[in-house]
Order: structure tokens, then sequence, then C-alpha cells
């Protein structure tokens, strides 16, 4: 790959990775509620996600879905209504200190966060530009490889700033009332991303 080429890719994929969306939202929410150690897994589990779909992608799941529209709609109902979902329940969480000891708060798991990018429309939208922007017919398997290692370089990074915005939040957002006030947003925020996959 040229390194013009690979410039623009690294760009790409800082900007696309740092910028909101719905895991960033969700990463600086569990930093809020549950601390930055307790959301490693869920950091891992997108960047596990995310490159396992860029591979998909890659290997041809992309051209499949734009040449079956009613798969494309499938996706984006199911992408819908689980992000309704999920801002439901981060709209109404409570910190996992004010939990009782049945255990009830939890962050989301490594699996939960890496099968959440099947229905993360951000997630599809950036592995789809990037694959059909970058990816070389003369040598497609090193050029999906080397998409899928630049998103993994920068994509660590920015979930650990995203976690650490929440980190930082946890002492003014200690007081319970300010606490839900956040949560609320955070969920409403997470329902404006998907503003974008309904236009």
């Amino acid at each position: 790959m040229p390194f013009d080429v690979l410039v623009a890719l690294a760009t790409f994929a800082l900007v696309s990775s740092v910028t909101p969306g719905p895991n960033n939202m969700m990463l600086m929410t569990s930093g809020v509620n549950f601390g930055f150690r307790r959301t490693i897994p869920h950091i891992l589990g997108i960047e596990i996600g995310f490159g396992l779909l860029l591979l998909a992608v890659g290997a041809g799941l992309g051209a499949l879905i734009h040449a079956v529209p009613a798969l494309s709609l499938v996706m984006k109902a199911a992408s819908a209504l689980y992000l309704l979902w999920l801002a439901w329940k981060i709209a109404f969480a409570k910190a996992a200190a004010a939990r009782d000891e049945t255990g009830e708060a939890k962050p989301i798991s490594l699996a939960q966060a890496a099968l959440f990018q099947v229905v993360n429309p951000k997630a599809w939208a950036m592995a789809l530009v990037a694959m059909g922007a970058y990816v070389s017919d003369d040598m497609p398997v090193l050029s999906v490889a080397i998409v899928t290692a630049a998103f993994l370089v920068v994509g660590i990074p920015s979930a650990a700033i995203w976690t650490g915005f929440g980190v930082a939040l946890r002492g003014f957002l200690a007081d319970p009332k300010r606490l839900r006030i956040f949560n609320i947003v955070m969920g409403l925020l997470l329902v404006a991303t998907l503003w974008p996959m309904l236009r």
C-alpha cells in the first residue's frame, strides 16, 4: 500500500473511531458507572468484534448486503431496535455502587461488546467505507489485513479516551440526581446515533 494511501487510511480510521457513536457513548457511560478497569472487557470486545466485522466485509459480506436490499433493511431494523433497547437500559441505569448485593449492575462483557458490532450502524458504515475505499484489487488479502490492522491500532486508544472521559466525570456524577440526568442524556445521545442510518 503506498505511503500516502496508508496515511489517508490511518487518518480515516482515527477520525471515524474517535468521533461520537454508539460504542463511544456506551464506553463513556460505562466509565462513569463502572470505572476504567471494569470497562476493559467492553473495550476489548469492541476491538475483537469490529476487527471480525472488517474481515467479514473485506471477504465479501459488504457486497452481499449491497446486492440484497432486503438484507440491508432487516439489518437496519434490528440495529434500530437494539439501540433503542440499549438507550433505555442506559437512561435508567444506576451506578454500580448504588446497586444492592444481587450483583444486578454489571458492565457490558467482552462477548456482548463483540456481538454488538453486528448491529452497530456506525461500525457497518465505517467497515463498508474503509473496505470500499482502501482495499486494492491487486492485493486484496493484504489490503484487507492492513485496513483491519489500522483500525485496531487506533481503536484501543480511542476507546480508552472515551472511557477516560467517563471516569473523569465520576466524582461530579457521584450525586444520584446528576448521575440520573447524565444517564438519560447518554441514552438520548445513543438514540441520536440512529439518525444517520435512518436518513
